[in-house]
């Protein structure tokens, strides 16, 4: 039997009382309320888990550039562990805008509406433990610290000054102490427009936006 919240969370206390429910709870036990059969590996179902929790959380943001639950203004993240309670991944935040007309300020950009209050739900990613049996955890209702905030500004202005000199081609993952940027495209078939270093707008691999497992290892830490 299919089973979801009848609409969005009207508050956060609201929200992290549907989000409690299922501590300790299997994914299985998250697939089968939505009679949603879970896939095999999450290889090639990267956003599989993060769906299945927004369907059954009350999310209404759907693809739309906002914060997951729009309501109160809270993003959702999942947060896979590795054997030792660690953050096996960095998480992915949104997309990278690349052209002129796209860019903002820190304080209007999409790296911080959603990074501004984030519901971390962790759950357990070992290899060993066979999908369907694997936990979420307790959640955390975040948001950034003022040194936090300002270190993730300045990583994100950086990355941005580049994006918009032409340097793109010039980004790696080892940039940014917090915020990273990467490719976000499997293949070449899912191409954009950027500026090149000629200030030429060409055709470019998508890029997101990720946090450094440094980082959500500190706010594992600190809860």
């Amino acid at each position: 039997m299919t089973t979801v919240f009848p609409g969005p969370p009207r508050t956060e206390q609201e929200l992290m009382e549907r989000a409690s429910e299922l501590a300790g709870k299997t994914l299985q036990y998250l697939a089968s309320r939505q009679n949603i059969e879970l896939p095999v590996s999450l290889n090639r179902a990267k956003g599989h888990i993060g769906t299945l929790l927004e369907k059954y959380l009350g999310s209404t943001a759907g693809s739309l550039p906002e914060p997951d639950f729009r309501e109160i203004g809270v993003e959702l993240k999942t947060l896979p562990l590795n054997k030792q309670g660690r953050p096996k991944e960095s998480t992915y935040v949104c997309v990278v805008p690349l052209l002129p007309a796209e860019q903002t300020t820190w304080e209007q950009s999409l790296v911080k509406r959603k990074l501004s209050r984030v519901l971390w739900l962790p759950i357990e990613a070992d290899a060993e433990i066979p999908l369907p049996r694997r936990r979420i955890g307790s959640p955390i209702l975040w948001s950034p610290g003022a040194t936090q905030e300002k270190i993730l500004r300045a990583d994100w202005q950086e990355l941005m000054d580049m994006v918009i000199t032409g340097e793109l081609e010039n980004i790696s993952a080892r940039l940014g102490h917090y915020l990273q940027i990467r490719p976000k495209a499997q293949n070449a078939r899912s191409l954009r427009q950027g500026i090149s270093n000629t200030g030429d707008i060409n055709a470019t691999l998508p890029r997101g936006f990720y946090l450094r497992t440094r980082f959500t290892r500190t706010i594992l830490q600190n809860h």
